[in-house]
């Protein structure tokens, strides 16, 4: 039977078949629904861990136990979790281990385009790249099998084209056999505990299983050459292998579902039946480099032989995503293809209004970075939907890393000796992920930093999953509702106050307060997503005074896409008026708080107003 399945759900159907008992991960783009399609099969335990490394090192535990473990998160993911990776790459485990890394290219969720295949060297370990979400379902089982056949964890890299990308994929309505389950927990500390003595013993057993690995590779089905034209050999793997057959049909193509290690033999033989030799791969020249290893000459064009660099990429780009596009502009370019005489503009290319992100209507995060920009005090952010505070109008973010580094950030440049109040935000999933130790640090060492955490009940960039704080696991079993505030205070931080995140006074009010303090400081802003169900419940568009409104903008600079400038001009300034678009306002009156003519109408107000039309009809 076939299904229509993204590449993403294709890992969970994989997972699934291949009998994965204990999946865990922490939710990013865009490997986030691999977990959220898997959490519904049955005999599957998946969870939402805190973060990367406390997901991997769940999924280690289930493999060391005897019971075939998934672990997924995004590409900077990885660098959470590098630690546990590298220490199950020595031990291995008695149970299949993959662990998916999802690559995002060109950034489109991401603060860099990182190569993960890297972490397959440097760790010692294989990894497998699915073109398409048949191969993503395909390798997902491979992955299990080849991790218990060599005693390794496995690395399962897609890219953001293959996770939200949607084929044709064969599924099964059973689950295949997996290997017995042991009768213990075993105990083998020679294997599973890693000082110095055993570890020292291991590193050897790693590059002696990764040279058997290379060996596997050069008659592995998960490589597949297609001889056809000999004029041009292009070597090639994932989404890459696409636009490969899109743009060279023609071409003799070797697709590498193993792009490590790879299989020398085979890349030698393919490379002497064709007169010029290619790589087509995004990113790093991950493979361009191990073939000039090998001594395999590649393609370079005339003009960049003396330009060519190790690192660099000789024919197509070193950043962002490829598309057919960029790959025929760059064939042409390089002298592989004629000129087109009519090349397809890229999307990028098209004219159309741009439409930068911003906080969604009635965003509990809007009031704080609203008092924020005001108080012009420097501000560390930090990863998820309030890293749009730096967007303007808001403008109140000045710097952002990656998660967690918020409230570091703001500590150190505290303790530097920086007079100016700094500031830290961070919201609640994040401050579980990372954010702990951080503001541990700032109690233990006492920065004056004001730390805000915006607790919007939710993890919200990512697309509403649970967290430790909203009560509910994955998989929708009821469970403690950590308390953000008595955590703060379990720190000995005394300064810590809970808040209404939609109440621009008390946001203001608090945080002016402790303008002056030599010690740290919480503010927890408390408000439901607007996106959340039982959110929306209480929605009621608000209403402008017309006879009140005076253009002047104020409410517009809360950068909520509710408000626009109407056709009205006022009579005596010749301003634009403001209007509420009633199909995208929440009622949620932080327009109505901020207006200095009292012009917006508050929530009793327009029903009190819908109560006399009523009466009157």
């Amino acid at each position: 039977m076939k299904r229509l399945l993204s590449g993403n759900e294709a890992v969970a159907q994989g997972a699934w078949e291949a009998s994965v008992k204990v999946a865990s991960a922490y939710p990013g783009t865009p490997s986030t629904e691999i977990l959220e399609t898997l959490a519904p099969y049955p005999n599957v335990y998946a969870e939402w861990a805190p973060n990367e490394k406390v997901a991997l090192d769940s999924a280690i535990g289930a493999a060391y136990a005897g019971r075939r473990a998934l672990c997924t998160m995004k590409h900077v993911g990885v660098n959470v979790a590098a630690d546990s990776l590298f220490y199950v790459a020595m031990t291995g485990s008695e149970a299949g281990l993959v662990i998916v890394s999802a690559d995002d290219p060109s950034m489109h969720s991401s603060q860099n385009e990182q190569d993960n295949r890297q972490f397959a060297r440097f760790t010692r370990i294989p990894c497998l790249e699915p073109a398409d979400s048949q191969e993503a379902k395909d390798m997902t089982i491979a992955a299990f099998e080849l991790s218990e056949q060599f005693d390794t964890p496995v690395l399962l890299r897609l890219t953001t084209r293959v996770c939200h990308t949607s084929a044709p994929v064969e599924v099964f309505p059973d689950q295949k056999t997996h290997p017995p389950i042991p009768d213990k927990y075993p105990r083998n500390p020679n294997k599973y505990v890693m000082i110095p003595a055993n570890a020292r013993i291991h590193h050897p057993i790693i590059e002696k299983r990764i040279r058997k690995l290379a060996d596997y590779a050069e008659s592995s089905p998960l490589n597949i050459a297609e001889i056809r034209s000999l004029e041009l050999g292009i070597v090639t793997s994932g989404i890459a292998y696409q636009y490969a057959r899109e743009v060279f049909p023609d071409a003799s193509v070797l697709k590498l579902g193993m792009v490590y290690p790879l299989p020398e033999k085979l890349i030698q033989d393919f490379a002497s039946e064709v007169k010029n030799l290619i790589v087509l791969k995004e990113l790093d020249p991950f493979i361009e480099e191990q073939l000039r290893l090998m001594g395999i000459k590649l393609y370079v064009p005339k003009d960049a032989e003396k330009a060519y660099r190790p690192g660099s990429k000789s024919i197509f780009p070193l950043c962002g995503e490829l598309n057919p596009v960029v790959v025929r502009t760059s064939a042409e370019a390089a002298g592989l293809l004629p000129p087109a005489l009519t090349t397809p503009s890229a999307p990028s290319q098209l004219k159309i209004p741009n439409r930068p992100p911003m906080l969604c209507p009635g965003c509990p995060h809007r009031a704080t970075f609203y008092n924020l920009r005001k108080m012009k005090w420097p501000v560390a952010g930090d990863i998820g939907c309030y890293a749009l505070g730096v967007v303007p109008p808001l403008s109140a973010i000045h710097t952002c890393g990656c998660m967690g580094a918020g409230i570091g950030v703001a500590h150190g440049a505290a303790v530097a000796g920086d007079t100016e109040q700094h500031v830290a935000v961070i919201g609640d999933s994040t401050f579980f992920h990372t954010g702990i130790p951080a503001l541990m640090n700032v109690a233990y060492n006492q920065s004056n930093v004001i730390t805000i955490i915006m607790d919007n009940r939710i993890t919200g960039m990512t697309g509403h999953q649970q967290n430790p704080g909203t009560g509910k696991t994955l998989q929708q079993k009821d469970t403690i509702e950590v308390n953000i505030e008595a955590m703060v205070h379990a720190m000995g931080i005394q300064e810590v106050k809970t808040v209404n995140a939609f109440s621009v006074k008390e946001v203001s009010d608090t945080l002016k307060s402790w303008k002056d303090l030599d010690k740290p400081a919480v503010l927890i802003t408390k408000g439901e997503c607007a996106l959340l169900p039982n959110a929306r419940k209480g929605w009621m568009p608000l209403r402008i005074d017309s006879t009140k409104c005076i253009g002047c903008d104020i409410c517009i600079r809360t950068g909520c896409p509710a408000l626009r400038k109407s056709d009205l001009i006022h009579e005596k300034n010749g301003r634009h008026l403001t209007e509420i678009d009633p199909q995208q306002c929440t009622g949620c009156e932080v327009c109505a708080q901020v207006c200095p003519q009292n012009a917006i109408l508050f929530r009793e107000q327009v029903l009190a107003e819908l109560s006399i039309d009523q009466e009157v009809n």
